[in-house]
C-alpha cells in the first residue's frame, strides 16, 4: 500500500509559512513596525544582521507562491497575518486598508486555486508600539488588544476563512523571547515567561470567545491554538527517568494545553514554580477551558530525559520546554541518531509517541500537525535541489503518523514546514528549510526533489 493510501480520504495536506519570515515589504503598504523589526535592528541579535525587511518577497509574489502549492497538489495553506500590517500601532483606532486588501487578495488567490486558507493570527510579530507603550505580553492589556485585532480579522475574512489559529507556539514567545532572550523582545528572566504565557492564554481565550459568540454560527468555521512540543523519551527504565520525561512534557506542552483541556496548569509546574506561576482564577478558567475546536501541534524532534543530578548543564535552549532550571531534568540525544543541519535529531517514532500521549491525556481531540519538517543545506545542481534526506525525513515521519492513526489517534491533517526557504529568525536567512529553494538575491524559487515527492505522493503516483 502506498503511503498516501494509509491516510483517510478527507485528510488535510498543506504547507505552512509565517508573515515575518516570508512576506518582506516591511516598509511598504502601510505596515507598522513589529518587535522583530526592532530586535533585528540591534547588532548581534541575528546572524549576519539579517532581517525580514525583504525576506522571500511574498508580499509581491504571493500569486507565484500559491501557484507553486497548486502545482504540488496541496489542499491547504497555513499562513499568518501580520498584526502591524493591519493595525500599524496595534489598536483598532488606526486600521490600514492596504493591509486589509493584501490579505483579501491572498485569500482569494488561494481559493481560486482550490487551496483552503488556514490563518494564524499571531506568529510572533507583535506591533512594536504595544511593546514600548504597554510592555507587550507582560501586561494583560495586550490580550484585550489581541482580541480586538482578531475580531477585525473575523469581520474582514471570516466569510472565506474557515480555519483559525489564534497563537503559534506560545512556548517560543514565553521562553525564547522572555526567558532566554534569544528571540524578540530579547528579555532574560526566570519569572517573565510564566506571566507572558498566562497572558497569551488569556488572549487566546478572549479571541475564541468573540469568534464563538459573534461569528462562528454564521461563518461556520473552527478555531484553535497551535503549540509546539518535542517528544521526551526516558533515558533509562529507572522510574525517576520516566517521571522526568513526563514532567518535561508537562512543562513543555502541558503548560499550554492543560489549561485548555483540563482547566489548570500541571501540578508538576505548581510544585516547582510556586508563586511565579500565575493563579488560574475561576474567571480565567471559564475563559480558557474548552477554548479550542482542535489541537494544533508543531513537532520536529525528540530528546532523552533523565532526573537531574543537580548540576547546571549548558543545554541548548531550543531543546528545553519551560525554563530548564525549574524542571530538574537533564536532556540529551542518542549519539547514533541522525541529526539535521540545525542539530535536531531525526526520530520518527517520537512523533507517534507524542501523538499518542496527546490522545491519551486530552481525550483524543481532533488533531492537526500544523508544522513538521527538517533543515538540510540546499545545493543547487542543474536548476534543482537534490534533497533525498528531506524526502526520507518526511516519509519516515508520515509513516509514523499513519501508525498513530492505526492506533486510534484522531489525526486529521498535516502541514509541511515550510513552503519556502526563509528568514529563520535569529539564525537569519536559511536556504535549507523549505520545499522550494529561494535565492535571496533574486528571490528566485527553485524546486527541490521533496516538493516533487510531495506532489507525486498526493497525486498517488509514487513509484
Amino acid at each position: 500500500m502506498s503511503l498516501i493510501n494509509r491516510f483517510p480520504d478527507d485528510f488535510i495536506w498543506g504547507t505552512a509559512t509565517s508573515a515575518y519570515q516570508i512576506e518582506g515589504g516591511a516598509n511598504q503598504g502601510g505596515r507598522g513596525r513589529s518587535i522583530w523589526d526592532a530586535f533585528c535592528d540591534i547588532p548581534g541579535n541575528v546572524v549576519n544582521g539579517d532581517s525580514g525587511e525583504q525576506a522571500c518577497d511574498h508580499f509581491h509574489r504571493f500569486a507565484e507562491d500559491v501557484k507553486l502549492m497548486a502545482n504540488m497538489g496541496v489542499g491547504a495553506y497555513r499562513f499568518s497575518i501580520s498584526w502591524p500590517r493591519l493595525l500599524p500601532n496595534g489598536t483598532r483606532d488606526n486600521v490600514n486598508q492596504a493591509g486589509i486588501d493584501f490579505y483579501n487578495r491572498l485569500i482569494d488567490c488561494c481559493l481560486s486555486h482550490g487551496i483552503q486558507p488556514w490563518v494564524t493570527l499571531y506568529h510572533w510579530d507583535l506591533p512594536d508600539d504595544l511593546q514600548t507603550s504597554d510592555g507587550g505580553w507582560m501586561g494583560e492589556k495586550t490580550s484585550g488588544l489581541f482580541a480586538d485585532y482578531a475580531q477585525l480579522c473575523f469581520e474582514q475574512y471570516g466569510d472565506r476563512v474557515k480555519h483559525w489559529i489564534t497563537i503559534n507556539e506560545a512556548w517560543v514567545v514565553s521562553v525564547l523571547g522572555h526567558g532566554q532572550g534569544v528571540f524578540a523582545p530579547g528579555h532574560s528572566s526566570n519569572s517573565e515567561p510564566y506571566q507572558v504565557a498566562h497572558n497569551l492564554l488569556l488572549a487566546h481565550g478572549k479571541a475564541v470567545k468573540i469568534y464563538r459568540e459573534q461569528f462562528q454560527s454564521t461563518q461556520g468555521g473552527v478555531i484553535g491554538i497551535t503549540n509546539n512540543c518535542d517528544w521526551r523519551e526516558p533515558l533509562t527504565n529507572d522510574p525517576q527517568d520516566h517521571a522526568a520525561a513526563q514532567r518535561a512534557l508537562e512543562f513543555f506542552l502541558g503548560w499550554f494545553a492543560d489549561p485548555i483541556y483540563l482547566g489548570d496548569y500541571p501540578q508538576a509546574m505548581r510544585d516547582k514554580v510556586a508563586d511565579r506561576l500565575p493563579e488560574m482564577t475561576p474567571e480565567h478558567k471559564a475563559l480558557i477551558q474548552g477554548s479550542s475546536d482542535f489541537f494544533g501541534l508543531n513537532h520536529y524532534t525528540t530528546m532523552l530525559a533523565s532526573e537531574s543530578d543537580g548540576d547546571v548543564k549548558d543545554q541548548n535552549v531550543y531543546g528545553n520546554g519551560g525554563l530548564s532550571e525549574d524542571q530538574g531534568i537533564d536532556l540529551t540525544v542518542d549519539k547514533d541518531w541522525e541529526k539535521t543541519d540545525m542539530q535536531w535529531a531525526v526520530v520518527p517514532w517520537g512523533c507517534r509517541k507524542l501523538l499518542e500521549w496527546i490522545a491519551a491525556r486530552y481525550d483524543n481531540p481532533a488533531l492537526y500537525i500544523t508544522e513538521n519538517g527538517c533543515a538540510y543545506d540546499d545545493e543547487l545542481v542543474d536548476g534543482s535541489v537534490n534533497d533525498q534526506r528531506r524526502i526520507d525525513y518526511y516519509a519516515s515521519y508520515l509513516e509514523e503518523c499513519a501508525n498513530a492513526i492505526d492506533n486510534g489517534v484522531n489525526l486529521k491533517g498535516y502541514f509541511a514546514w515550510s513552503l519556502l526557504d526563509n528568514f529563520e529568525w535569529a539564525q537569519g536567512y536559511q536556504k535549507r528549510f523549505g520545499l522550494h529553494h529561494v535565492d535571496f538575491k533574486t528571490f528566485r524559487r527553485t524546486p527541490k526533489n521533496s516538493a516533487l515527492w510531495f506532489s507525486k505522493m498526493l497525486k498517488r503516483n509514487l513509484d
